[in-house]
């Protein structure tokens, strides 16, 4: 069922576009006539901002809207359908091909896919765009690369700078490269205009840097600090003696622009050393930053801890990083050629392998913070915290994926379970554990290998993978030390899972025993102990056993309220709704689904909001409010379109949901079900959990 998705998620523009008007209608029609446009030329040009606005122009004209797709943070190009997955919110965690799962989920759809800086995957963006093209017949693609994909039928569109003044030119306004420097130059400097005197000068600037944006930009960030005629004094010598300057910068794929090169390296040229250093060693980061990130992995005796704020704003003012406000706190990002740039020097410093290897290091103390702080009342700030650093994530397991014994990487991967599993990337997650086990020499600590095999079956149990998840409990604890305690734990929880996914009830109870049994020891919360916890009481709710089932989930409960914990809680609190509807306390049941739900809203945990729908859903049926019901079913199927995986494919849920579509239609007949079951899936989602968390009024069973 295709339905009314959102408009898409376009960046809102927080500079002018200057000019452009002509391309800009080339791309628009470019885009009409072919299913397939690439945006190409020299770094710094603008593509990136002449796609955006185009896609903006455009998003009228596809139902399903306009959807940026950011790859430059992306290393591993067999990530690509992921990345665009997670860029369309698509939140599938089935075993399924990512790829796959795309073309099923875009089918019937109409939407413009914007596929930002495609250079550093062409082979892998080819791959996907043409199989997505070939999918989806109402797919466009709007494509930035310096080079084409070379995929039929794709239209390239060269993408030239900014027209520059004659020599001597005297009418300048009019000029697209002139308004952009003045434009740029007054965000800093507001008395900045041209006049008779600075004239020639402007002139120069502007001829010099061949129009380019980026190159202009970072000149009229300089005009603060530098008069003008004395900036484009030094330009020229800039650009006689650019060769050797630039000779540790080894950028071969492809050839810089000689007016960017020339920027690039004046600007490098005028930061202090200092600066320099740090833009050089923050060039290993992916995507943003925080401060405290580039306080742990650039400072050392050369560039002490407590100068790295001041250097970073210094390099924010000029322009080279970028300064990004968040509800989290202040972070940086940089320009992709300017990162490169600063790659480059790195390189030649000799410096990258340790400033890498450094990074990995940081993220993967992060890491190990992450999973101490998760099961406590930090978790939605952690949740915040880990979300926001995933590009950086990926780069750090990339980086320990190439190192040769693979402790490190299988190390990282199995500390990021609580990521993985609470933050919703199960295939991703899979993905990189997989890797790191396979890369895993006999020497790697069997501690280290336990938790690893137990991050990877907890992911395969989210994924409905019955078997995954045994055969990785029987690794685990043929791989785990005798007295590690912890990893029995897994390895019971694994099979206890399997036992619920299965309906294999006693298999569920007998596995969950262990857990219950210490369910009050001295020892730490752990993800595994409480899924055995949630697996026992599903076993005794679908068993009919609904008194064992609720003092099972009371102990949940107390257990995670004494942390401050609240995913697990609202999973808790999910089953609890279950348990109240199985035995008629409707009132009871949607006051728990209600409950959680606002928490799984909150931790944007769709495979959560899911399930929480459909019991609300039934409860809404349990009361007699068949339109409610239907409409909440579709809300509900809406949600698991995007996740891939309805009712966890647990069979008494699945039963269960079926059995209240069923009763809904029968009430309310075909075309007065359809109807709100339509509304529910057609609205937007959120509004649709606004709707679900409506108070239900006096008169709901509660026997």
């Amino acid at each position: 069922m295709a339905g009314k998705w959102q408009a898409g998620n376009l960046p809102a523009e927080l500079t002018s576009l200057i000019g452009r008007g002509n391309e800009l209608e080339q791309v628009r029609r470019a885009c009409r006539r072919s299913r397939l446009v690439t945006l190409t030329g020299v770094g710094g040009v603008g593509k990136t901002r002449l796609a955006l606005r185009a896609a903006a122009d455009l998003r009228p004209a596809y139902a399903g809207g306009s959807w940026l797709v950011e790859l430059s943070p992306l290393d591993d190009g067999t990530l690509l359908p992921h990345a665009i997955a997670e860029a369309l919110r698509l939140t599938d965690q089935t075993t399924r091909p990512m790829a796959e799962v795309l073309a099923e989920h875009l089918f019937g759809r109409e939407l413009l896919l914007v596929l930002d800086t495609c250079e550093h995957l062409v082979g892998a963006c080819a791959a996907t765009v043409e199989a997505l093209l070939a999918a989806v017949p109402g797919l466009h693609v709007l494509a930035t690369s310096r080079r084409p994909l070379e995929v039929d039928p794709e239209l390239v569109i060269v993408v030239e700078p900014l027209p520059v003044p004659a020599a001597g030119a005297t009418a300048l306004l009019d000029q697209d490269a002139v308004t952009l420097l003045v434009e740029r130059a007054a965000e800093t400097m507001p008395t900045f205009e041209v006049t008779d005197t600075n004239r020639d000068d402007v002139v120069r600037l502007c001829r010099r840097l061949e129009g380019i944006p980026l190159a202009i930009e970072l000149a009229a960030a300089r005009l603060r600090d530098l008069p003008l005629g004395h900036l484009a004094d030094r330009l020229e010598d800039r650009f006689a003696t650019l060769e050797d300057d630039l000779a540790l910068v080894q950028e071969a794929d492809p050839p810089w622009h000689q007016a960017l090169r020339t920027a690039v390296g004046w600007s490098h040229e005028l930061c202090e050393p200092a600066e320099r250093l740090l833009w050089a060693r923050v060039s290993v980061f992916s995507g943003d930053f925080d401060a405290e990130a580039a306080r742990r992995v650039c400072a050392d005796e050369r560039l002490p801890e407590a100068d790295i704020g001041l250097l970073l704003d210094a390099l924010a003012d000029e322009s080279i990083l970028t300064w990004l406000p968040t509800g989290s706190g202040e972070r940086y990002r940089m320009l992709d050629t300017l990162r490169e740039y600063g790659a480059g020097w790195l390189r030649g410093l000799g410096e990258e392998e340790e400033l890498r290897r450094r990074h990995r290091a940081h993220y993967q103390d992060l890491a190990v913070r992450g999973a101490a702080g998760w099961l406590g009342s930090g978790q939605p700030t952690w949740y915040d915290r880990m979300v926001g650093e995933h590009d950086n994530l990926r780069a750090a397991l990339e980086t320990a994926l190439g190192e040769r014994d693979g402790a490190a990487a299988l190390d990282l991967a199995g500390t990021l379970a609580f990521f993985w599993y609470g933050c919703g990337y199960a295939k991703e997650g899979r993905h990189y554990l997989r890797q790191a086990l396979d890369l895993a020499s006999e020497q790697t600590p069997g501690k280290i290998r336990a938790r690893a095999l137990w991050a990877d079956g907890l992911l395969a149990a989210t994924q409905g993978d019955a078997a995954a998840a045994e055969a990785r409990a029987e690794e685990c604890e043929a791989a785990a030390d005798d007295d590690d305690a912890f990893a029995a734990l897994c390895v019971k929880a694994l099979r206890s899972s399997a036992g619920v996914i299965r309906g294999d009830l006693e298999q569920a109870m007998t596995e969950s025993e262990p857990a219950y049994a210490m369910r009050w020891s001295d020892d730490d919360l752990t993800i595994a102990g409480l899924l055995a916890l949630m697996c026992r009481a599903v076993a005794h709710t679908v068993g009919g056993r609904i008194e064992e089932a609720i003092s099972v989930l009371e102990d949940l409960r107390a257990l995670c309220d004494q942390r401050g914990e609240q995913a697990m809680r609202s999973h808790g609190d999910l089953l609890r709704g279950q348990a109240e509807l199985a035995r008629g306390r409707v009132g009871a049941a949607v006051a728990y689904g209600q409950a959680a739900l606002r928490t799984k809203r909150r931790m944007h945990d769709d495979f959560g909001i899911g399930l929480t729908v459909d019991l609300l859903a039934l409860g809404a049926g349990a009361a007699g409010r068949a339109e409610r019901a239907a409409r909440l079913l579709g809300l509900a199927q809406r949600i698991w379109s995007t996740h891939g995986q309805a009712q966890a494919s647990v069979p008494a849920w699945v039963a269960a949901r079926q059995e209240c579509e069923r009763q809904a239609r029968e009430a309310l007949g075909d075309d007065a079900y359809g109807s709100a079951f339509r509304a529910g899936y057609d609205g937007e989602v959120e509004a649709g959990i606004a709707y679900a968390l409506e108070p239900e009024g006096e008169g709901l069973p509660n026997v």
